[in-house]
């Protein structure tokens, strides 16, 4: 069986059998890929390596192509950068659940996407190390998602105007079809297209405008992709922020 070294974020894990995992990864080799990790809840297991399948952590691993029709395994596991926050920190760890299953749920491909590999883990890394902004962190993730999933804004935010759903762009006038942002979630759009993940801080939102502009991007991402609908987490989102 041929063997590869890779990295992968953690999206998803179902518990198989008596003792072993089912792995969800977003990898940088494979694209999505799941494993079967035999053993790794019972008692002889060595080290506590089933810690490191947390939601959003980002490790690295030496895999193992099966025959035809079987899953694929892993050798050794590590972490591939150790989160320092991520994992006690309530609000980043309810923001973490939720990248996650965003990306279970809409991410399918199985063809490598460095790019999308490289966002994703990058991400990860910086909502770890934010000490400000962490309450707009998952808006603009969706936002900056988008532009990965097919359907960023097409054009320059107009301001003042509104934000067409179906058509995918900034436009003066509302659309007839009333499939669109108000201009207030528009602006938060933008804003959130130009702003650096550092400086998040910098938009300023109270909850409510949050929760609303929470929906509006959950309308835009079900508008093109109905599995939006079924990521459960957002409701403990919506309790924390």
């Amino acid at each position: 069986m041929k063997s590869y070294k890779a990295r992968g974020v953690v999206l998803h894990t179902v518990k198989y059998g008596d003792s072993s995992l089912v792995v969800y990864l977003l990898t940088d080799q494979l694209g999505r890929q799941n494993y079967l990790i035999q053993g790794i809840r019972s008692a002889r297991s060595k080290g506590n390596k089933a810690a490191f399948f947390q939601p959003m952590f980002l490790v690295e691993f030496e895999g193992v192509e099966p025959p035809r029709g079987e899953m694929h395994r892993m050798r050794e596991v590590q972490a591939l950068v150790p989160l320092s926050s991520i994992p006690f920190d309530v609000r980043k760890s309810t923001i973490a659940l939720f990248m996650a299953e965003v990306l279970y749920r809409l991410i399918r491909e199985v063809e490598p996407n460095s790019h999308l590999f490289d966002f994703v883990s990058g991400a990860v890394v910086a909502l770890d190390s934010m000490e400000e902004g962490v309450a707009n962190f998952h808006l603009w993730f969706l936002v900056r998602l988008s532009a990965f999933l097919g359907f960023y804004p097409g054009n320059d935010y107009i301001p003042g105007g509104w934000f067409d759903i179906r058509e995918g762009l900034f436009t003066p006038l509302m659309p007839q079809h009333r499939l669109m942002l108000s201009p207030e979630h528009t602006a938060i759009l933008s804003r959130m297209m130009d702003c650096p993940v550092q400086e998040l801080k910098s938009i300023p939102l109270v909850r409510g405008q949050r929760s609303e502009f929470l929906n509006a991007m959950l309308a835009y991402f079900g508008y093109h992709l109905d599995a939006i609908h079924h990521v459960q987490s957002v409701s403990i989102l919506r309790d924390v922020f």
